[in-house]
């Protein structure tokens, strides 16, 4: 992938000046980087390239934008990419005003991941939508790969929104890389540690608050979250609600068969 650039600052505004260097640039195809000003009522972004010059980017070239979802969601997100910078390419200008485009730099980017990332290998992201089966997050150049909900915390949630918001920074691990399908698969809850590590921090005979992670009645018991990582059982009891803050007594942590045996105190 060619090495990001700000756009020069020595860029004329005169119409002959302006149409000389971007023709220079669609001819080096560079990939470059402005910062956004504005995003209209379409979702087309108004971008800063230098020196008086806004160059516009179509919204069908706006990661997260297409994916399916109603307006007022598409108008959050397209509005959650102002005053930040963004990578493009120039293809054309009309009007005197530059057009932009992201899908080759998208291209690029997903190849260089592709050939350049292992699987469990820890990146940043931003977290770019959020549907009732995981979300997707950004690892950069406007790759965006999904973090199914199971991935986001070992303890059972409802909804992603139980774990991540849009527009949050964080790190997630790749859990797979389809070459052919040139699909990325993450996942978020390796951020929380591991069973040990989050059962080290708790003592048998300990009074904690849980988290009620099931309503219905099992032959085992109810799950109840310590730690987005950690869950313990406790026996059936009427009246619980999923989400509720409950106080619980660590009966047992059983290190061997990673078991957290849990009372809950009434």
């Amino acid at each position: 992938m060619n090495t990001l650039k700000i756009l020069p600052e020595g860029w004329n505004t005169e119409v002959f000046k302006l149409e000389d260097t971007i023709a220079d640039e669609i001819k080096k195809n560079n990939t470059l980087q402005g910062i956004v000003k504005e995003c209209d009522e379409n979702c087309n972004l108004h971008i800063y390239l230098g020196k008086g010059i806004t160059g516009m980017m179509p919204k069908d070239e706006v990661e997260g934008i297409n994916i399916k979802q109603d307006e007022t969601a598409k108008q959050k997100l397209c509005k959650g990419k102002t005053h930040k910078y963004i990578q493009f390419k120039i293809k054309d200008i009309k009007e005197n005003t530059p057009i932009l485009s992201r899908k080759e730099v998208q291209e690029e980017s997903l190849n260089y991941i592709i050939q350049n990332y292992k699987i469990g290998e820890s990146v940043q992201g931003i977290v770019k939508n959020i549907t009732p089966y995981g979300a997707f997050i950004e690892i950069g150049g406007g790759i965006v790969g999904l973090a199914h909900i199971e991935d986001l915390s070992v303890a059972r949630i409802k909804t992603p929104y139980e774990r991540l918001k849009i527009g949050q920074r964080v790190y997630v691990r790749i859990k797979n890389i389809d070459k052919n399908n040139k699909k990325i698969t993450l996942s978020y809850k390796e951020n929380f540690g591991t069973w040990e590590q989050n059962a080290e921090k708790f003592t048998e005979g300990e009074k904690i608050k849980g988290i009620v992670r099931e309503t219905e009645k099992n032959k085992n018991g109810i799950f109840i979250e310590i730690t987005p990582n950690l869950v313990g059982m406790a026996e059936y009891q009427e009246g619980l609600e999923y989400g509720k803050s409950i106080d619980v007594f660590i009966k047992k942590i059983d290190y061997k068969r990673k078991k957290v045996k849990l009372v809950i105190v009434k």
